[in-house]
């Protein structure tokens, strides 16, 4: 088996969450609180609370979605820019996802000395969104839909989905990290691989016209 960066993040990120699951004080340590952040100036929670987990559910959902999608970001970035310079972009683009998408939340939050976020969902949705910007077309199965999905309507369904439940605040999932992430992917992949929105737009066009 290719031992790659994606396989690397996946396994660390499972063992860190099963390890913290078993020390408390070390989930504690590395948990995103914003009211802690701001006032120890403990700046690494960013980072460090995508690779834990709530719970076995949490972390199996993430990492399948992030395996599935990210062998394909990882391939593209390493023909585009070569292997150290495209391991390097696509490290930025899912650990910066993971640290970005915390931004929104630590400033709405910073002030709530209850709140805490943990999870990969930034640097997931930031990959995510980033290949389907390269494959808009591809179907997609999202439990519980018995049919598959076109990328692009997904992504706008994502977007508009997560948007709405970070202003609702009704649950205790952190669907700013789900939204802001995914953003972050888009803007980044673009930056990188400005050609990523030809592609993007005309592989819609071949699609949509296929029922024209």
């Amino acid at each position: 088996m290719e031992i790659s960066a994606t396989l690397v993040l996946a396994v660390l990120t499972a063992g860190i969450s099963l390890y913290a699951w078993s020390n408390p004080e070390f989930l504690e340590s590395w948990i995103l609180e914003p009211y802690v952040v701001q006032r120890r100036n403990e700046w690494y929670r960013f980072l460090t609370s995508g690779f834990l987990h709530a719970d076995f559910t949490h972390l199996l959902f993430n990492m399948i979605a992030f395996y599935s999608f990210s062998r394909v970001v990882e391939t593209i970035f390493g023909y585009a820019f070569g292997p150290t310079m495209g391991l390097l972009w696509y490290l930025l683009l899912y650990l910066g996802g993971i640290v970005v998408s915390d931004i929104p939340t630590y400033l709405r939050h910073r002030n709530d000395p209850g709140y805490r976020s943990l999870g990969a969902s930034g640097g997931v949705s930031a990959v995510v969104f980033s290949a389907i910007l390269f494959n808009p077309a591809a179907g997609l199965y999202i439990f519980p839909i018995p049919f598959e999905i076109p990328g692009f309507i997904f992504g706008f369904l994502y977007l508009g989905y997560s948007y709405y439940m970070s202003q609702r605040q009704g649950d205790n999932i952190n669907h700013d990290a789900h939204f802001y992430g995914a953003l972050y992917g888009v803007v980044l992949t673009l930056i990188l691989i400005p050609r990523a929105a030809g592609i993007f737009l005309e592989q819609i066009q071949l699609y949509v016209g296929k029922y024209l």
